[in-house]
């Protein structure tokens, strides 16, 4: 199975300033989903973010995930698909309240310990590598450890973050469902190209290595 791309939008303060580049970014390849990256101070305040990106990434065909808000009715307020979850004290709430109709995954998971009871939950995918909420990435060579890991062991699927294109061709190559990308591709100097260039990585990849 060839490796789906999962774009991570830059943290949002002016959804009407995203949505053309954001938009050229989706035409430029297929997306399976995209989490919005809409950070507010309340639902009220998220929902005026994001409900706008949310109908442009549904009507590109990917799926629209949010962080989780306060108050989880929101996601389904908003015609969101679902939430990302960051650690397992989230995650319980998400899936008590969403599953089986929206989309649950989760992040921000510190030892291999922690990811496997995530995927015993009814959960949809176990994500490794993106940034903190500070904007820190956690060690490359322990993201590609561990999604090498999951990808061999486990059925559940596994996003990895890649911070580069480099670094997507390496991850690709571990046999991971999905490759995160994302919010520096927007930084790059053409990122539809950008994507063009990691969408052209998965294509070409063979399966995973040895």
């Amino acid at each position: 199975m060839t490796t789906q791309i999962y774009l991570i939008t830059p943290a949002i303060t002016d959804a009407a300033a995203l949505l053309p580049g954001l938009n050229a970014v989706l035409e430029a390849a297929p997306v399976s989903a995209v989490l919005i990256d809409a950070r507010a101070g309340d639902d009220k305040a998220l929902a005026a973010l994001a409900k706008e990106i949310v109908a442009a990434v549904q009507a590109s065909g990917a799926a629209a995930l949010l962080p989780p808000p306060q108050d989880l009715r929101t996601v389904a307020r908003l015609g969101a698909d679902g939430v990302h979850a960051l650690g397992l004290a989230a995650l319980g709430e998400a899936v008590e309240a969403l599953k089986p109709k929206a989309i649950v995954g989760v992040g921000g998971l510190k030892t291999r310990h922690e990811a496997m009871e995530a995927g015993e939950k009814d959960i949809d995918y176990v994500m490794f590598g993106a940034p903190r909420p500070d904007g820190s990435l956690p060690d490359s060579a322990t993201t590609i450890e561990r999604a090498q890991w999951w990808a061999e062991i486990f059925t559940l699927p596994c996003v990895a973050y890649a911070p580069g294109l480099e670094e997507a061709a390496v991850l690709i190559a571990t046999g991971v469902e999905f490759i995160a990308l994302g919010p520096w591709l927007f930084e790059t100097a053409d990122p539809a190209l950008t994507m063009r260039q990691a969408f052209a990585l998965c294509a070409a990849a063979r399966g995973p290595i040895a």
